[in-house]
């Protein structure tokens, strides 16, 4: 009877520990891919195991949108900020623009919403941003790429080169980039040609090609995006521009989508990508993931609770003091 008696009492004393232990708090998260690739890839990708061992528990709702464009963006959003009571915003789209970077980065400072870039023009870095935006972006700004451009130039003792752009957007930026740096580089750096030129495609491509073929630099550092940086090629081949002779140095936006090179680069450019390319989209997803659950998980330990979700586009936040999620 004794024995029986400190049984039922010691789990009693379990139950009651137990129950005092605090429930983890939860997040609620939108994972926003912008293309319609990304149907084959979410396949069983996002479960709660995937997210298991992050300091809170973490909902995820997923949404795909097949047409990136400003209006449809902006519409899918807000009807999931609206309709799934989010915390944060997890984006990675395959469109390469810096206008997608542009709605994020407005988008979560009207609503007070942390986002997240992981790709694409998601993380064409915007500076500076919108005030009271909470728009990260895992990706290299164009300042920093050049650096390393021209680091391994340098390396390499390349020291004459043209630039190449199309009219994409920040062309003029990254012109305006690379002269400041030649001027105040010690090193002896030649720039021989920069030439801005459509590269869309079309059926009368004559006076881009032409422009091509005058080019007598071996060391070509081009700008656009990958779609133009694809017609490009085709034209630079016929110019002859391809091969051992001629080395192709890209930005990151125009070689885009490393899991789906394109045929018409030529062999051998040379291209600033992060190591993000070599990780799968469940790897991605979750290092967005885990960086929001870590900004949760601190200001649980400030305030003792969660912060009620992220307002939504009919009821814009901006400005508004309050504790709100993205600030840790």
């Amino acid at each position: 009877m004794e024995q029986m008696l400190q049984t039922v009492l010691f789990l009693s004393a379990v139950d009651t520990t137990f129950a005092r232990e605090p429930s983890q708090p939860t997040i609620n998260v939108a994972v926003v891919l912008g293309g319609s690739w990304y149907n084959m890839e979410i396949r069983g990708s996002f479960n709660q195991e995937t997210f298991q061992d992050l300091p809170v528990q973490i909902n995820t709702v997923t949404v795909i949108v097949n047409n990136t464009n400003p209006s449809s963006l902006i519409t899918h959003i807000c009807d999931v900020l609206t309709k799934s009571r989010i915390h944060a915003v997890i984006f990675e789209d395959d469109i390469e623009s810096e206008a997608v970077a542009q709605i994020l980065d407005f988008t979560s400072a009207e609503v007070s919403a942390p986002i997240i870039g992981m790709g694409g023009g998601s993380t064409v870095v915007l500076t500076p941003k919108e005030q009271h935006s909470a728009f990260l972006q895992l990706g290299a700004s164009m300042e920093q790429q050049i650096r390393v451009i021209f680091k391994v130039m340098e390396e390499y003792n390349w020291g004459s080169f043209a630039i190449i752009t199309s009219y994409f957007p920040g062309y003029q930026e990254f012109i305006t980039h690379i002269q400041l740096f030649i001027e105040t580089s010690y090193y002896g750096w030649e720039i021989e040609q920069t030439l801005t030129l459509e590269m869309t495609k079309d059926e009368d491509n004559f006076k881009t090609k032409r422009f091509l073929q005058q080019i007598d630099a071996q060391i070509l550092i081009l700008y656009c995006s990958r779609e133009e940086a694809e017609n490009l090629f085709e034209l630079a081949e016929q110019a002859n521009l391809h091969g051992p002779d001629h080395i192709w140095i890209l930005s990151s936006i125009a070689v885009g989508n490393m899991e789906r090179v394109a045929k018409q680069f030529p062999v051998g450019l040379i291209s600033i990508m992060t190591e993000r390319w070599k990780m799968s989209l469940q790897q991605r997803v979750r290092d967005g993931v885990a960086i929001i659950a870590k900004g949760a998980e601190s200001f649980y330990k400030t305030y003792g609770y969660m912060p009620g979700p992220s307002a939504d586009c009919r009821h814009p936040a901006r400005g508004v003091t309050r504790n709100i999620l993205y600030r840790y």
